[in-house]
Parts: structure tokens; C-alpha cells; sequence
């Protein structure tokens, strides 16, 4: 898949902060990233993760992926509990509903924020990779973030298209990926077991 950022310069050389969700949604978009001559940065901001042992899963599988790739990881603070202050009044919400836009924006405001502190313009996330989240709630998200931090952009890329579902599969069944049957949150968790 060719590459092309959204100003319309060339994506070889260019250096970016990916905020990764986890290995099955990261492999495919990094592959592709590194095929056009791209310097990812893979930033792991998830306090959504529910519960703990979910995102040490979910965070080693990423960095067994990434370990011969030599592409730098980066972990921010996983504070749940900050994170479950942040949605609170949205506990019912459903899948898609206002509680997944405020959760995007927090994660990708802190995305901007590490961009913002390594000199990293642009800034795009692996959750434009699921077919189970709102593609244009994210993109308002990232938007959002990179208008509360000055010079940076927000790359919208949508990362379902261009064969990119298709290889996630693949590397997900080549790497053996712990492959995740909920988005993170406790709130997903319990309609998932509900259903």
C-alpha cells in the first residue's frame, strides 16, 4: 500500500508516532509503514485496558512483535483509575456511543502530548484499524488533539483499506498474536459476557 501524507508529501523519511492499541491492529500498519520508507515511533497510551493482566498481555505481544524490528517503544503511565473518572456518566454508553469519543481523545490527546515532547509532527493511532470502532469518531478525535498542541498534525489514515484487513489476518495467524474479543474497557468487557 502506497503511502501518502495528508499534505501530499511523501511518506519515505517521514517519522511518526504511532499510538498502538495492541499487535493484531499495530503489525499490518507497521509493516506497511516501514515498506514506504517510514520511521514509526510506537507510542502504548491504553488506561483503558481492563483489567490489568489484559494490558500486560496486550502490551508484551506488541513488544515481542516489534523486538527484530528495531522500531522504539514507548509506554505511557497506565492509570486506570484516572481513566474511569474520565468516563464517568458514560458507564452505560454503548459501543460507538460518547463514552469511545471521550476515551479516543484522551488517548490521543496523550499521543499528541509525546509527539509534542520528541519533536514528532505528525501523530496517527491503529484504532482507525478495527472495523468495530467509529472510523470518523476517531478522526475527530485525533483532530482534536493535535488542535490542542501546536504544531502537530493528526494523519488520518484510514487503515482498514488498501489489503491492510487482510494482512492483519495474516500476521496475526503468522506471529501467533493473543488476539483480544473485546475493545479493552470493563464497560466493553460486560456487554461482551452479557451477550
Amino acid at each position: 500500500m502506497l503511502l501518502v501524507m495528508p499534505d501530499g508529501t511523501k511518506a519515505c523519511g517521514t517519522e511518526v508516532v504511532l499510538h498502538a492499541c495492541c499487535a493484531p491492529c499495530s503489525a499490518a500498519i507497521i509493516e506497511s509503514m516501514l515498506q514506504n520508507g517510514m520511521n514509526p515511533i510506537v507510542f502504548f497510551s491504553n488506561p483503558n485496558i481492563y483489567p490489568l493482566q489484559e494490558y500486560e498481555i496486550r502490551k508484551e505481544e506488541l513488544k515481542r512483535f516489534l523486538r527484530d524490528l528495531d522500531i522504539p517503544f514507548y509506554e505511557d503511565d497506565y492509570d486506570y483509575d484516572v481513566w474511569l473518572e474520565e468516563m464517568t456518566g458514560l458507564e452505560s454508553e454503548p459501543e460507538r456511543g460518547r463514552r469511545c469519543s471521550r476515551c479516543f481523545l484522551l488517548r490521543l490527546n496523550r499521543t499528541a502530548s509525546f509527539a509534542e515532547s520528541h519533536h514528532v509532527r505528525w501523530f496517527t493511532t491503529t484504532l482507525s484499524s478495527s472495523r468495530w470502532k467509529d472510523y470518523n469518531q476517531i478522526v475527530a478525535a485525533g483532530n482534536q488533539a493535535a488542535r490542542n498542541h501546536e504544531g502537530l498534525d493528526f494523519w488520518p489514515q484510514n487503515w482498514r483499506k488498501g489489503g491492510l484487513q487482510q494482512r492483519r489476518a495474516e500476521l496475526l495467524r503468522e506471529n501467533n498474536f493473543y488476539n483480544q474479543l473485546y475493545c479493552g474497557c470493563e464497560f466493553s468487557l460486560r456487554s461482551r459476557e452479557q451477550k
